[in-house]
């Protein structure tokens, strides 16, 4: 069963304000996943980001692990240290976590992918502009001041925490998984927004969740969101949820494994997460529920998510034999 997954224009932004701000209330109050055109990215330039992406999940484990996953900071390259609590065993990927700060000695140099760092840093921005269009208009909606989400979501400050996570899913070509293993298990964003870039399908929403603190997922209710060349396509977070007092939908989404006939290599995606600055309290005006820092949200979230780094702040060698046959621990893990 499925609902549609409507595209909004953000053409002529500043004078269609009030019919733009309309749709995108429809969409998150309804399935909290929308579609983004009209929003000053070219595809070419997505496309080019994508690539970029590529080459760096390319390279060498070894080389791959000079940028070790820090969790504490929420930054550096992972492989198979995700988990989710829908499937039980670790994601059959990788990532690249980069953030606005905290950066010294993390981005990936010219040597290891030409222009990566400033192409990433100019995408992140534009991410940014995007973002703060989309979310001046929830401000509205929820009768705060037009840019209270700004401020809360200042990149110039400090505390920022917003997200850039590049991620490679491993191919499945000639692997064999239980029926109905996903490829990235049910979920919810903690974040604010997300702003997603991908090719392909394999991406499903699951609508219907009313309350933030709400876990169930209707197992028959998946609605296909596949990538649509020139779009992006964003999902509200548990953490705007939250801010709306249940109003804004984050709902459950997975990654399925590729149907026979469909194409079984390497699949890419970028995320930017918006997250709140650290300082940011988190409450929405009806105060449903009690205030909260965004640096206790997020540190929360992340928690639940990440398989314990204990024994890995030293030698690379476990992960980087982990990431040349992650498949192993999931196959291993549902045996």
């Amino acid at each position: 069963m499925g609902r549609p997954i409507i595209q909004i224009s953000l053409k002529d932004f500043e004078t269609r304000k009030n019919e733009i701000a309309s749709e995108l209330w429809r969409a998150a109050t309804e399935i909290g996943f929308f579609y983004l055109k009209d929003h000053g990215l070219t595809d070419a330039e997505m496309q080019h980001m994508l690539s970029l992406s590529e080459q760096f999940f390319n390279l060498p484990a070894e080389q791959k692990a000079n940028f070790k996953f820090d969790l504490k900071k929420n930054i550096g390259w992972e492989s198979g240290q995700q988990k989710r609590a829908s499937a039980k065993v670790p994601e059959l990927k990788e990532s690249l976590q980069l953030k606005w700060h905290d950066m010294e000695g993390r981005w990936p140099t010219n040597d290891d992918v030409p222009d990566f760092e400033s192409y990433s840093k100019n995408f992140m921005q534009k991410c940014q502009n995007i973002s703060f269009q989309v979310l001046s208009c929830f401000a509205i909606g929820l009768g705060f001041e037009e840019d209270f989400f700004t401020r809360n979501h200042d990149v110039t400050k400090p505390d920022a925490q917003q997200t850039f996570r590049l991620m490679h899913y491993f191919s499945v070509e000639g692997k064999e998984f239980p029926a109905d293993f996903p490829r990235a298990g049910a979920h919810c964003d903690f974040e604010t927004i997300t702003l997603l870039f991908a090719k392909g399908a394999g991406l499903e929403v699951c609508p219907g969740r009313e309350a933030v603190s709400e876990h169930a997922i209707r197992p028959n209710e998946w609605t296909p969101c596949p990538a649509i060349p020139g779009a992006i396509t964003v999902n509200i977070g548990d953490a705007l949820m939250r801010w709306s007092d249940d109003r804004l939908k984050s709902n459950y989404h997975r990654v399925r494994m590729p149907r026979p006939g469909e194409y079984q290599g390497s699949r890419y995606s970028i995320a930017y997460f918006n997250q709140a600055n650290k300082s940011a309290i988190i409450q929405g005006p009806e105060k449903h529920y009690p205030p909260v820092t965004a640096q206790d949200f997020v540190k929360e979230s992340l928690a639940a998510i990440y398989l314990s780094q204990e024994g890995q702040q030293g030698d690379n060698a476990g992960i980087i034999k982990a990431a040349k046959h992650p498949e192993n621990a999931v196959l291993n893990a549902v045996d």
